[in-house]
């Protein structure tokens, strides 16, 4: 493959890769109620997210796959979304709204999105090791914390 293709190559997956961060970011409204009663509203930004108007730095790891998506976010594999998992650090002593933690008494170490329309999902892990997301491997986690879900 000749230089300017391949250059052209990669600056197509790397303006499809922001474009698809991109479609997370900005101030999502708590619609579910545990995030109502947890997080309240938060905030993505390409390096961070704010829950309750405290900000973590985030790291983007990768997308997740449409069947990852599904196993995680209990969404249709063929409906289109998109997602990414993300690596953070948020210590299991900081409280949010009603003095009420992310993963209880364990550091909150990774963070995966799904951004349908005008909808977004978060979902919240413990663990060093990232998640894996297929059904029986989330099913039988112990690093999952909860699923929570947002609005714009």
């Amino acid at each position: 493959m000749p230089s300017k293709a391949r250059a052209a190559v990669a600056a197509s997956i790397l303006i499809c890769c922001l474009t698809l961060a991109a479609q997370e970011r900005g101030v999502w409204g708590a619609v579910s109620s545990n995030a109502r009663s947890i997080t309240g509203d938060v905030e993505l930004s390409g390096d961070r997210v704010s829950i309750n108007f405290v900000s973590f730095p985030i790291a983007r790891i990768r997308g997740l796959e449409p069947a990852e998506l599904s196993a995680a976010f209990d969404a249709d594999s063929n409906s289109p979304g998109t997602g990414s998992l993300y690596r953070l650090n948020v210590p299991f002593s900081r409280k949010f709204l009603r003095k009420n933690t992310l993963c209880g008494a364990e550091d909150t170490q990774w963070m995966a999105t799904y951004v349908r329309g005008n909808g977004l999902q978060i979902a919240f892990f413990s663990g060093q090791k990232p998640p894996v997301f297929t059904l029986e491997a989330l099913a039988n986690s112990s690093d999952t914390c909860g699923v929570f879900s947002y609005a714009r």
